[in-house]
């Protein structure tokens, strides 16, 4: 399953002059090659992701809800590839990726596309007599994820989903054993 894999920055593969070594910590064999991203790499993600949000905020709940749907399908489609790509990244038994963490992924995808669609708890109250607090709910930027090696699927979804639903933009940093995730055909919304 040995494969390489470029950095996909603002609609754009970007290549890497530096490269690193993803192994199956299981069995101690090569899976990929990924390209290693410096501060510059860094820098264009978080602009890319500047420059979107106005756009993805706008969206609003129902169309952000939409996307996540859409993200969850493509996931469902794919299920068997992301299984076999997270045990060969991870060392983790293949009944653990099929029946856990790709349904669990797919999963919080659908209840973040759900929970973009409300706001829970009061919003207009006085919590202080004679004086009226509100709650603003509203996207605030740019959000820096990182996700573990050892459930880099599960890790991204759960800060992926509730990010996007809020109408942030992300920057995205896999650790350096599962960067092989970096599959733009998963249909996730893209730096």
């Amino acid at each position: 399953m040995s494969s390489y894999y470029h950095s996909y920055i603002d609609g754009s593969w970007v290549n890497s002059e530096e490269k690193f070594i993803v192994m199956n910590p299981a069995t101690g064999t090569v899976i990929a090659s990924v390209d290693q991203c410096g501060a510059d790499h860094i820098d264009q993600a978080v602009a890319a992701a500047k420059r979107a949000f106005s756009e993805w905020a706008a969206l609003g709940p129902a169309g952000r809800s939409e996307l996540l749907l859409k993200w969850s399908q493509i996931l469902i489609e794919r299920a068997d590839h992301f299984a076999q790509l997270e045990t060969a990244q991870t060392g983790k038994p293949i009944i653990m990726t099929e029946t856990f963490d790709i349904p669990f992924s797919i999963d919080n995808l659908r209840f973040f596309a759900g929970a973009a669609r409300v706001v829970p708890g009061m919003a207009v109250t006085e919590y202080v007599p004679g004086h009226q607090s509100s709650i603003r709910r509203e996207p605030l930027g740019v959000v820096g994820l990182i996700a573990p090696w050892n459930y880099p699927m599960n890790m991204a979804v759960w800060k992926l989903g509730p990010s996007l639903a809020a109408g942030n933009t992300v920057r995205d940093q896999t650790g350096k054993l599962d960067s092989a995730d970096d599959d733009r055909d998963g249909g996730g919304p893209a730096q």
